[in-house]
């Protein structure tokens, strides 16, 4: 994992990655924080979400920013329109934003083509088989994650010609377990799935309810999936205000919107 601190609007995108991504030759990829841009406010400063209420020229000058910190165009970024599913896209060229599917995760092979996940608490998921030079991304809420969304990228990116085994998976910022306070009848749909997922729950201290480990359920998920391996960053979105963009916090707040961080990966043209 490498990273830089967080920085003031107008400076260089602040942006973690993931060791075994990087020591793949023909690949580039960042999970972006919010420092860096030049969104105000709510969206102060690094926001790559359209769908925010924000200034949509603001949003598109982000978007160039984080795509110049991987040294693509921004023309070649495509995003979908998220919507907590199991669902996957293959991409062989860019699409209009009007035209984005539905779905939480995308596969290609194409180089040069950069495919984006927008997060604000949810788990984003970086993978690639460098040999075979194929690529996925993929959003993690808790209900994609619940229904199979890491089984569905990876099984998308075997079809490219991918070798689960020779997967390399990366887990990028996403809501810590001391910020992800759930209700009484959260954990049941989990433990219906696996006895086991009771290891995700903890105690809260308000009675019948409970602390969610999102990132660690993602990536025994991803394990599960037979990947080789499996890394995830350290970061709680919700408790790191000035890093990164969270859903929780400004609901918490009464706040009338929030930014959306870009995690992005791309073979090398």
């Amino acid at each position: 994992m490498t990273g830089s601190a967080a920085h003031k609007p107008g400076t260089a995108p602040d942006r973690l990655t993931i060791s075994s991504l990087n020591a793949a030759s023909g690949l580039r990829h960042a999970f972006f924080g919010r420092g860096g841009g030049v969104s105000e406010g709510l969206y102060s400063s690094l926001n790559c979400g359209f769908g925010s209420g924000d200034d949509a020229a603001k949003v598109a000058r982000n978007r160039e920013l984080a795509m110049s910190g991987i040294e693509l165009e921004t023309e070649r970024l495509v995003t979908a329109y998220q919507v907590h599913s199991n669902a996957v896209a293959r991409v062989d060229r860019p699409w209009r934003r009007e035209d984005a599917p539905k779905v939480d995760a995308m596969v290609t092979k194409e180089p040069g083509l950069a495919l984006g996940i927008l997060t604000a608490d949810c788990v984003p998921i970086l993978l690639a088989d460098q040999e075979a030079r194929v690529i996925g991304a993929a959003h993690a809420g808790w209900r994609g994650a619940l229904n199979g969304i890491s089984e569905a990228v990876v099984s998308a990116m075997t079809e490219l010609g991918a070798r689960r085994e020779a997967i390399a998976a990366g887990i990028g910022p996403a809501i810590g377990q001391r910020s992800y306070e759930v209700g009484p009848e959260f954990p049941e749909p989990f433990l219906k799935q696996a006895a086991s997922n009771s290891d995700f729950f903890r105690d809260a201290p308000r009675a019948g309810h409970f602390f969610f480990d999102i990132k660690s359920y993602v990536a025994r998920q991803l394990g599960a999936t037979g990947v080789g391996g499996v890394q995830v960053l350290p970061c709680d979105t919700c408790a790191e205000e000035s890093r990164f963009f969270s859903y929780r916090r400004s609901c918490h707040r009464g706040e009338t919107g929030y930014g959306r961080g870009l995690s992005a990966i791309a073979l090398k043209p």
